[in-house]
């Protein structure tokens, strides 16, 4: 099992580790709840180096890229971050990722972890424009440093005001005394922040900073299990729940991020979809009894047919409710539908509510 560079780290710190993507990966430190609040309220860092980070260097790298995903990659400007989704030749979901315009002619993809192999051969495989691509995702670490006091609490660690960098897009500068660090206003809890790049060899040093400058705001190291928590109660997809090679962006309702006029790979297949329309919708629901939906759960309607299947499942920290996503047929997708999430042979139930839940 692989390791990041601040494996040690978060041994020393009590975090109960677990397997994760093929990584021994902290799951939590003080508590699910005490992380989630921290960065609904203050501040708290994630060490989520499992990440990969792909480069692609040439002067049709914006082609390639166009090629690969859905997003319009040419309304990129340098400095910017945009979200993607990476199709397959039948309009299913490769993977999910943000891509990082670094000049006219070098990007940074940020892909998932259990990901990285899949994906490094997909862009090699289509890579027919002369792009040099580069997979830096053994050498380079990632920390999100997220809460709406991440950026008071990060201030005196560089010159860079980090108050000024707008959601989406990014920085690359000194941070922590280091140099060439990427400081981008991207993160997956939906409660703002930074996420931050660097080499493994600089992770200690960079951890024991940004807990340093943190403490003052009573920053709290968080797992793989808050950060679930945190991502839900906003509706965002996870690979391999929520999206896989079998979901197509208007299913999962990344419609949002699917510009069919690119041309790229299934652009037609999705245009058929999108003018038929589809059979099943990813929808957020609420329990409306009590129960905690887990991934895998039937959803049935109040005949007990099954309609669909829950996604992602929890308790949300926030409503102290049972909030899903689940994929349910197109009759049963519309906002206020009443559902029946399977729970232990009981049909409990559930309503289909808009995202996010906060």
């Amino acid at each position: 099992m692989k390791v990041t560079a601040l494996n040690q780290k978060h041994k020393d710190l009590g975090a109960k580790m677990v397997p994760f993507a093929g990584y021994e990966m902290p799951v939590q430190y003080a508590g699910v709840n005490q992380e989630h609040f921290a960065v609904r309220e203050k501040v708290g860092v994630f060490d989520v180096s499992h990440m990969g980070q792909f480069f692609l260097k040439g002067e049709k790298a914006t082609d390639l890229l166009q090629y690969l995903l859905t997003n319009d990659v040419t309304k990129v400007a340098v400095g910017q971050a945009q979200y993607n989704a990476m199709p397959n030749e039948k309009g299913g979901i490769v993977d999910d990722l943000i891509i990082y315009k670094i000049s006219d002619d070098e990007w940074m993809a940020v892909v998932n972890a259990s990901n990285i192999e899949k994906d490094w051969d997909w862009m090699n495989k289509h890579n027919t424009f002369g792009v040099e691509l580069t997979n830096k995702s053994d050498e380079m670490s990632l920390l999100a440093i997220q809460g709406p006091k991440a950026i008071e609490a990060m201030q005196s660690l560089t010159a860079i005001n980090l108050s000024e960098i707008p959601f989406y897009h990014f920085a690359i500068g000194t941070f922590a005394g280091i140099d060439n660090v990427i400081i981008s206003a991207t993160g997956y809890t939906g409660s703002g922040g930074f996420e931050i790049y660097f080499a493994n060899e600089q992770a200690n040093e960079m951890w024991d900073k940004v807990m340093e400058a943190g403490k003052p705001f009573e920053i709290e190291p968080c797992g793989l299990a808050s950060r679930d928590t945190l991502r839900l109660e906003k509706g965002y997809c996870l690979y391999g729940n929520d999206i896989n090679d079998e979901t197509t962006p208007y299913e999962a309702g990344l419609g949002w991020v699917t510009k069919l006029d690119t041309n790229f790979i299934s652009s037609d297949i999705l245009k058929a979809q999108k003018e038929a329309g589809v059979e099943k919708k990813l929808v957020g629901f609420k329990m409306i009894e009590r129960g905690i939906p887990r991934h895998d759960y039937k959803v049935v309607d109040d005949h007990e047919n099954t309609i669909g299947i829950v996604t992602s499942g929890t308790q949300s920290p926030m409503l102290k409710q049972g909030i899903g996503l689940a994929y349910v047929h197109t009759d049963f997708a519309k906002v206020g539908t009443s559902i029946r999430i399977q729970i232990r042979d009981k049909n409990i139930l559930a309503e289909v509510v808009k995202t996010p839940f906060v």
